[in-house]
């Protein structure tokens, strides 16, 4: 049986291995041009990437891919992963390739893949390019005469400095505030103290010397114990890290504090709901979110769908249902009147707009709700089904029963990494360690 290519955030694995193999790449490169051969004009896609040294190997390998079926190629270098969704429904393209393992270290990459439309496949065209990988795609090779073109987009870090530019409410500035951004030696490096400074902050920069493999590493959303110190040695108003591809942002106000994804919900819709931008009379967030986060949103008669973890999971729940403010805990916020996915920068602007509209200090302004103790413990594997084991079910249950009606339990596997992920929340912060720590105990025995 042939292993799944695609995970719950595209194709991910270790550089120069499969999935992330040259090879791979190309027949990627080709599938995916199948998949979106929509009509008799000329195609074309854009392909950004993060600053990973195996950046240079599944580029051109996807470029191959796509010319070889007469597709043209767009390559627009280090972007942020929200910079290619934007672009490519700017560019009329009809299909958007993102070359990044997000937050992951240097040694593994991965191939996110956005429609016309600029939002990320649904599962089921996944399948379908999977499907056409694993099939002989010979018959659909363009001729000579018909190859596709490639060439680089010189302004395309312009242009998203611009659109990023304009997210932020008309007439407010930045002026008189200074932000530490910490960009993971990634995909933002350049774009993210630009757009700050240009709209009036003193900006304190880190991780902005990538060298390829030196991305996430010790700094990032990740990381945030240097961006969190630099915040409050250089006096900063607010500190931000983004992860690798700044699709996703996480906070330190003035004092250094952390403020994850569920406070700048919490924050964001408050914000908008008063100002009456806020559709559905809610947010989508996912099965990760704190408790404390649905409560405080109650007490604003407000509601929170949940759904499976991921962000595209969260971006088709809203557009389903015509939400337009979602995200996870982890600091992916989708915010669909400006994006089509998750990007750190407009998250990180909205935030700092509530700051400068309410001249108050961020550590006054960010700790909207007093989070439920909630325990997250990661439990590696080696190959197998720890979950389908006796002993792990029944660690499971009686783990449910001891949380009945004071908490909740989720347990799930990784999406992209060989992780069983055990999560736990309730009033009794004891008890929720006590029952994690069970759990996890048995899984590792299995495994």
């Amino acid at each position: 049986m042939t292993a799944k290519l695609f995970g719950t955030d595209g194709i991910r694995g270790t550089s120069n291995a499969w999935p992330m193999d040259a090879e791979t790449a190309l027949k990627v490169g080709m599938a995916a041009a199948i998949q979106f051969n929509r009509g008799d004009h000329r195609h074309r896609v854009v392909i950004g990437k993060d600053t990973r040294l195996s950046g240079y190997l599944l580029e051109p390998a996807l470029t191959a891919g796509f010319i070889s079926m007469g597709m043209d190629v767009i390559l627009v270098g280090p972007m942020p992963t929200p910079a290619i969704a934007m672009l490519t429904l700017s560019l009329r393209a009809d299909l958007g390739v993102m070359i990044s393992a997000s937050h992951n270290p240097y040694e593994d990459n991965g191939i996110k893949l956005f429609g016309p439309d600029g939002y990320k496949l649904f599962d089921s065209t996944e399948k379908e390019i999977e499907a056409r990988v694993n099939s002989d795609m010979t018959a659909n090779l363009a001729d000579p005469a018909h190859l596709g073109h490639a060439r680089r987009l010189d302004d395309a870090r312009g242009r998203y400095n611009e659109y990023i530019k304009q997210t932020f409410p008309y007439g407010l500035r930045l002026d008189g505030l200074k932000v530490a951004v910490d960009c993971a030696n990634g995909a933002a490096y350049k774009v993210a103290p630009e757009v700050l400074w240009e709209l009036g902050a003193e900006v304190v920069p880190i991780g902005v010397d990538p060298d390829g493999v030196n991305i996430n590493k010790g700094c990032g959303s990740t990381d945030m114990d240097v961006m969190r110190s630099l915040t409050v040695t250089h006096g900063c108003d607010l500190g931000l890290s983004l992860d690798g591809d700044a699709d996703r942002v996480l906070i330190a106000d003035e004092k250094g504090d952390f403020v994850d994804g569920d406070q700048m919900l919490g924050l964001i819709a408050k914000d908008w709901a008063d100002s009456g931008r806020l559709k559905g009379d809610g947010i989508v967030s996912t099965v990760m979110a704190n408790l404390g986060l649905e409560q405080y949103l109650q007490s604003l008669d407000l509601e929170m769908i949940r759904t499976q973890v991921g962000d595209r999971y969260v971006a088709e729940r809203m557009r389903k249902d015509g939400y337009n403010v979602g995200g996870e805990q982890s600091g992916h916020i989708i915010l669909s009147d400006y994006s089509t996915t998750g990007d750190g920068l407009i998250a990180a602007l909205q935030v700092l707009a509530v700051i400068v509209n309410s001249s108050k200090k961020a550590s006054e302004v960010c700790k909207v709700f007093e989070p439920l103790p909630q325990v997250l413990v990661n439990v590696k594997f080696n190959g197998g089904k720890p979950l389908e084991e006796k002993s792990v079910k029944q660690a499971i249950k009686d783990g449910e029963d001891r949380l009945a009606g004071c908490g909740r339990l989720l347990i799930r596997p990784s999406g992209t990494e060989p992780l069983i992920r055990v999560m736990a929340e309730g009033e009794d912060e004891a008890l929720v360690k006590a029952v994690v720590g069970d759990i996890a105990g048995v899984i590792e025995q299995v495994s």
